[in-house]
């Protein structure tokens, strides 16, 4: 099997067992998701749509987000990992936010990965999700996911994981696979002990083909 015809099944089957893939963060504007993702570092998007609604109801925009405190912000951010450095981050993107871009949320990833706390991962995600731009997030699910299917092959990095899926998935597909592969990791193929016994993509797979089917444990 040839790579593209791997992508292809991949795509075919995601297509058809969750057409309607999204982000599972809750927000209401593209202020709400920056400040999200920034918090769901290393933390569970569960835990970040527990303790967003309080932030969303104290700091409403990020005017009143630029305006706020360490002291008055961290107690909101407390249960969130490293709490200390994305208080500062979420403080630090609304003062950059308001003072060089006038206030509105940019939406290009070279801008968006000025801001304090944004990295390219981040990035990824406000554009592709706000604007359905093709731009593939990777995170530890996709980088995993990608890897053991066999979509990215000797991917060292993220970086590099990313520039092999956009070569192969259909730019008006990719900010949805981007929730394809992350779901999947989250749910299916996780980091231990995989669900391969449940999983579509099996056909297809090269961890699965070499590391279960052969020695018949599935």
């Amino acid at each position: 099997m040839t790579r593209k015809e791997r992508f292809q099944f991949v795509i075919d089957y995601f297509q058809e067992h969750a057409p309607d893939a999204e982000t599972e963060l809750i927000y209401d504007s593209s202020y709400e998701l920056l400040v999200a993702v920034i918090l769901s570092a290393q933390c569970t998007d569960k835990r970040v749509n527990i303790t967003t609604p309080a932030i969303f109801e104290r700091y409403p925009d990020i005017k009143r987000l630029a305006g706020a405190t360490f002291d008055d912000l961290f107690p909101f951010i407390k249960s969130i990992s490293y709490p200390n450095n994305k208080t500062k981050h979420l403080i630090g993107m609304a003062k950059m936010v308001m003072e060089k871009f006038d206030g509105e949320i940019p939406l290009t990833v070279d801008e968006l990965v000025q801001l304090p706390g944004v990295g390219r991962k981040t990035a990824n995600v406000i554009t592709s999700v706000i604007d359905e731009q093709p731009n593939m997030a990777v995170d530890t699910h996709v980088f995993r996911v990608s890897a053991r299917i066999g979509l990215a092959v000797n991917a060292k990095t993220p970086l590099a994981t990313e520039k092999q899926l956009i070569s192969f998935i259909p730019q008006k597909l990719v900010h949805k696979a981007h929730h394809w592969l992350i779901l999947h990791g989250r749910y299916v193929c996780v980091a231990r002990n995989p669900k391969c016994d449940r999983c579509g993509l099996k056909p297809v797979c090269m961890y699965y083909n070499k590391n279960i089917k052969q020695k018949g444990s599935i």
